[in-house]
């Protein structure tokens, strides 16, 4: 319901990434895109407004929110890469400590992100390998009786440091499993550090949009060499939303949002099409939640 995914990013409104997905859907309730693409009178009163608060979020965030949320579209479509590795692995690790408030809690449940973890990582089983492991949200999820080996890389030494954390917290669950913590650039050297063929299962859960379009494209490639022949890639990714206003206005500020505050995110990525671009790999099930803003697919290497 919309009044629950403006709850959601109200209580996220650390980001410009947040502040679009409130004012794509305020939008969508209101007012046609199409009325605020051409009024330049407004654009460089609602700018002066707006660009101050960017850079003190955390002193007034109501009112940013208010003043994002009548700012006219005007941002043209571009082709955005994304955060280089480098800074991922520095922004990172800046947010480690507080990234737990950001992607959890009962809001971002209600939308079905919780259920959607625990569907699918709880087919990952043999030997596991899971990308973009940030602070180790997926931990509770896995069903550790079906795993053999667990190995988690994240770019950001600060994410591994969280996840180390909370691996300890998960009492008797892990026991007996050989769990390896790497920091590693996933949209390079997956290969090159643990060979072809290696893994059973590999998952990642809302890393891609970070990566740029064709870093995730790279990812999606690396992680095929590594997981085994039949075995099975599961993610959980952000993505362009079923609603085609809300998707339209996401192409037009997703390059714009990634940058000024996105954490580098991309949110209107087709992850579907680049899966189905991938040599080696098949889409084997996609499942759209939150008005497809969120999709969950189940891939397997043939």
């Amino acid at each position: 319901p919309a009044h629950q995914l403006n709850l959601y990013f109200t209580m996220r409104i650390t980001s410009v990434f947040d502040v679009v997905i409130l004012v794509g859907l305020k939008l969508v309730v209101s007012l046609p895109i199409s009325a605020f693409a051409f009024v330049p009178s407004l654009k460089s009163s609602r700018i002066k407004k707006v660009m101050p608060l960017l850079h003190h979020q955390n002193n007034d965030r109501r009112a940013f929110v208010t003043s994002v949320a009548t700012l006219p579209v005007f941002t043209a479509i571009t082709s955005a890469s994304g955060i280089t590795p480098e800074q991922a692995s520095k922004s990172y690790d800046t947010y480690a400590e507080t990234y737990d408030n950001l992607d959890g809690g009962n809001v971002a449940s209600s939308l079905g992100i919780d259920e959607a973890r625990r569907n699918v990582l709880s087919m990952a089983k043999g030997h596991v390998l899971e990308i973009g492991v940030g602070t180790g949200l997926n931990l509770d999820s896995y069903n550790f009786d079906a795993i053999d080996s667990l190995t988690l890389v994240d770019i950001s030494e600060g994410m591994l440091s969280q996840a180390k954390l909370r691996i300890q917290q998960i009492t008797g669950a892990a026991d007996g499993i050989s769990v390896k913590f790497v920091q590693a650039d996933a949209t390079s050297e997956l290969i090159s550090l643990f060979g072809e063929n290696k893994f059973d299962t590999v998952v990642d859960t809302f890393s891609l949009c970070v990566m740029g379009n064709n870093g995730a494209k790279r990812c999606l490639e690396e992680m095929t060499g590594v997981v085994k022949k039949s075995g099975q890639i599961l993610l959980i990714e952000n993505t362009r939303a079923t609603n085609p206003i809300l998707g339209y206005y996401q192409d037009i500020t997703a390059s714009t949002a990634a940058d000024m505050g996105g954490k580098g995110c991309l949110y209107n990525q087709n992850v579907g099409e680049m899966i189905q671009q991938t040599n080696g790999l098949q889409l084997e099930k996609e499942v759209a939640f939150a008005a497809g803003l969120f999709r969950s697919f189940t891939c397997q290497k043939i």
